[in-house]
C-alpha cells in the first residue's frame, strides 16, 4: 500500500515541479509546431513538403496528443479560408462571436466533423494509407487514452495534471487565440477581404501563427513573416529542416521591386495582382486618411466627427460595419467630395486587382486607364499614389 501511494505520487520518473513544467512547454510546442508545419502549411497549403518520416512522425504526435485526423482537420482549415467570414465559416468571431469562438471553439470544430460531405469535399489529398485507415481513423480516441496511461505511470497522480493541460492546449492556444483573437484583435499588415490580424510581430509561442493576417494574405507561403521586424519561429524551423533535408520548401510569398515610373505593363499587372492586400492597405494610409484629413481641416470641422471605428472602415469600404454605421459611413463620405472621389478610386483599383473573370489584356487597359485618370484627378495623393503603383515590378526569379 505504501508503495502505490509512493508511486502516485511520483510516477516511475519522480521529475520536480520544474522539471514537469518544462516537460510540459516542450510537448505543447511539438505538438503545437505539428499543427503548424505539418497539418497547416504543408497539408493544407502546400507550401512545404517534408521527408516521410517527419510526416509519419508528425501524423502520430497529432493523434497521440490531439486526436485530431489530419484529413479533417485540413478540411476544417480549407472551408476556413473559402468562406471567410461567413456564416459558413467554421470559426468566425464575425460570424459567431469572440465569446463563442473562444470559449467555445471546440464545438464548433466538433458540430463541423459531423458534415462528413464537407470533409470529404475540401479534405482532398490528405493521408489515405493502411495506419491511417487502421489505426488512427479507427481509433481516433486511442491516442489520448494512451497518453493519459503513460502521463500517470510516468509522473503519478500530477500526470492527470499535465495530460489535461495537453489537452486543453490546442482548444485554448489554436481554437479560442488563433481562430478566435487572430480575426479580432491585433494588427493588419494587408488590407485582405477578411478581419485576419496579426497577434505580435514576434510569432514564438504559437508556432508562427501568431502572424494570421500575413497568412490569410499569402496562404500557400511557407513563411509567414513579411516585415523585417518580424519573426517566425515556425519558418526557422523549416529553414533548419531544409538544411537538413528533412523538408523543401515549395512556396514563399514573392517579394516586390520598386523600379522608375513606365507605362504600367503585364509586369505592373502582375506585381499589383500578387500584392493587392498591401497595395489597399497602403492606398488607405496614403490617399484615403491624408485627403479625408485635409478636406476635414479645410472646412474647419473635426475629424473626430466621423469617429475613429469609421474612419478605420473606410480601409474596406465599411464591410464589416453593420447597416446603420454604414449609412452614417456613406452619408458623410457623399458630403465631402474629394474622398468620396479617392474612395471610389479605391473600389475601381480594387475589382481591377480581382481578377473577376477578366483577361489580362482587359486588366491591363483598366489599369493604364485608372492611372491616367487619377494622375489627372487634381488630388495630389491620389496622383503620387499612381506614379508609385507605375514603379511597381516582382523580382526576376517570381516573375518567371
Amino acid at each position: 500500500m505504501i508503495e502505490l501511494i509512493d508511486f502516485l505520487q511520483t510516477g516511475l520518473l519522480n521529475l520536480s515541479g520544474w522539471q514537469l513544467v518544462l516537460y510540459t512547454f516542450i510537448v505543447v510546442q511539438l505538438t503545437l509546431s505539428g499543427v503548424s508545419l505539418f497539418l497547416h502549411r504543408e497539408q493544407t497549403h502546400r507550401g512545404i513538403k517534408m521527408h516521410p518520416v517527419i510526416q509519419h512522425f508528425y501524423r502520430f504526435w497529432t493523434w497521440f496528443t490531439t486526436g485530431m485526423l489530419t484529413k479533417e482537420w485540413v478540411a476544417i482549415h480549407r472551408k476556413h479560408h473559402a468562406k471567410c467570414e461567413t456564416n459558413d465559416d467554421p470559426h468566425s468571431p464575425v460570424a459567431h462571436g469572440i465569446g463563442t469562438v473562444v470559449l467555445h471553439g471546440v464545438a464548433l470544430y466538433q458540430r463541423c466533423l459531423s458534415d462528413r460531405e464537407m470533409i470529404d469535399q475540401y479534405g482532398l489529398n490528405c493521408p489515405n494509407d493502411w495506419i491511417e485507415r487502421n489505426l488512427y481513423t479507427r481509433f481516433s480516441t486511442l491516442g489520448v487514452a494512451l497518453l493519459l496511461v503513460l502521463s500517470v505511470t510516468a509522473f503519478g497522480a500530477i500526470g492527470l495534471t499535465v495530460w489535461a493541460l495537453q489537452m486543453l492546449a490546442m482548444p485554448v492556444l489554436a481554437a479560442g487565440i488563433i481562430n478566435g483573437l487572430g480575426h479580432w484583435w491585433g494588427y493588419r499588415n494587408y488590407e485582405t477581404n477578411d478581419c485576419s490580424t496579426n497577434l505580435t510581430p514576434w510569432a514564438v509561442l504559437l508556432g508562427g501563427e501568431e502572424l494570421h493576417n500575413n497568412h490569410h494574405a499569402f496562404p500557400s507561403s511557407a513563411r509567414f513573416a513579411m516585415r523585417k521586424a518580424e519573426f517566425d519561429i515556425g519558418w526557422s524551423m523549416i529553414q533548419l529542416a531544409q538544411r537538413l533535408k528533412l523538408a523543401t520548401v515549395l512556396r514563399v510569398a514573392p517579394g516586390l521591386d520598386i523600379g522608375p515610373a513606365r507605362e504600367p505593363d503585364t509586369d505592373t499587372l502582375r506585381a499589383l495582382v500578387s500584392h493587392r492586400y498591401q497595395v489597399l492597405k497602403h492606398y488607405f494610409k496614403e490617399v484615403t486618411l491624408p485627403v479625408m484629413r485635409s478636406e476635414v481641416d479645410k472646412a474647419s470641422r473635426s475629424a473626430s466627427r466621423l469617429g475613429r471605428r469609421l474612419r478605420r472602415a473606410l480601409a474596406n469600404d465599411g464591410r464589416w460595419l453593420d447597416a446603420d454605421a454604414q449609412a452614417r459611413l456613406r452619408g458623410w463620405v457623399a458630403e465631402h467630395p474629394s474622398t468620396a472621389t479617392v474612395v471610389e478610386y479605391r473600389r475601381r483599383l480594387a475589382d481591377l486587382m480581382a481578377r473577376s473573370g477578366k483577361s489580362s489584356q482587359a486588366m491591363l487597359e483598366a489599369l493604364r486607364q485608372w492611372c491616367a485618370e487619377a494622375e489627372a484627378s487634381g488630388i495630389e495623393a491620389l496622383e503620387e499614389f499612381s506614379r508609385k503603383l507605375r514603379s511597381y515590378a516582382l523580382p526576376q526569379a517570381a516573375a518567371a
